[in-house]
């Protein structure tokens, strides 16, 4: 496999597998294949047999065919993959998913993801998909507008946004990432510094266009079906809304248990070196009974009792 950049949580992910080194017929899915970091580390230190992978970016399913000919990959998400996966006999040893986007879409100004480059109000993972930022700023009611920023950005108050979207829209629509990061910037003003007050903002609306609490919900439970006894399902969320599903949708599921109570996060030396590491977190589910923990007190309970 050829080298690629260096994904978030790295070493952590790679530790929630470390039961499995000494396994020899481990097979590997990976639901968010991006550019492969990941694959690559669990292709290296666990060497799977067999590799699947799924990606709704065409440019990432382009780029796994070319570079990892090792790799199952299909053109859809984790939740269609799911579904698709449900009749077929083979169960996963590791599954990973890295939520939220990656740094290629990011740093592409052309997807529409960022809020510090000029680009097309676009935000679409799946390039096939209809609907994009620039539709639902431009054509979106107040009161729809005001539900996406307050349920899924977790915007406290944006209602003085808003009627300045709708306002603005009247005289020029919305076809850029900054004509619409400045509006907000503009009408909102910076509250914390580092924080840019688009964030929220572009956030709920990335949410809304590629569905994505809808389908980690979904998929979660999928997936966690067509994992093999012992298997483990590791989940990078990057805010508070999926990671809060995970949690409990790893805390309710009962053919397994979540291998640690306490979510992980980066070190501070990595959040240093990559920024956008900063708000990331994970989470890991195994498959099976929890291992019963040993009882320190039980001697000394038999002792205390002892006539």
């Amino acid at each position: 496999m050829s080298a690629v950049h260096v994904p978030v949580l790295f070493k952590e992910v790679m530790d929630s597998f470390s039961i499995f080194e000494k396994r020899e017929d481990l097979v590997y899915f990976d639901g968010t294949f991006g550019r492969g970091g990941h694959a690559v580390g669990v292709f290296e230190k666990y060497h799977p047999v067999k590799m699947f992978a799924s990606d709704q970016d065409l440019i990432a399913v382009e780029h796994a065919k070319i570079h990892f000919p090792q790799i199952e990959i299909t053109h859809e998400n984790f939740l269609k993959f799911a579904q698709n996966h449900q009749n077929k006999d083979t169960k996963f040893d590791m599954i990973l998913l890295d939520l939220g986007v990656s740094s290629p879409q990011l740093d592409v100004a052309e997807r529409g993801f960022s809020f510090n480059k000029d680009g097309p109000l676009d935000m679409r993972m799946n390039q096939k998909s209809e609907l994009t930022a620039a539709k639902i700023i431009n054509e979106f009611s107040s009161e729809d507008l005001m539900q996406i920023f307050e349920e899924f950005g977790e915007v406290p108050n944006p209602f003085h946004v808003v009627k300045a979207i709708v306002n603005d829209r009247e005289t020029k629509p919305f076809d850029a990432t900054l004509q619409l990061a400045g509006l907000i910037e503009r009408v909102d003003g910076w509250q914390k510094k580092g924080f840019h007050p688009a964030t929220q903002y572009f956030m709920a609306l990335r949410l809304v266009i590629n569905q994505e609490l809808h389908v980690v919900e979904q998929a979660l439970p999928l997936l966690i079906q067509q994992l093999s006894q012992g298997g483990r399902i590791s989940v990078i969320t990057f805010h508070s809304l999926e990671d809060r599903l995970v949690k409990n949708i790893f805390k309710s599921d009962q053919t397994g248990f979540p291998i640690s109570k306490k979510v992980i996060a980066p070190s501070d030396e990595e959040c240093k070196i990559n920024p956008r590491a900063r708000s990331a977190k994970l989470r890991v589910f195994q498959k099976g009974p929890e291992p019963v923990k040993p009882d320190k007190f039980a001697l000394r309970r038999a002792l205390r009792n002892q006539p």
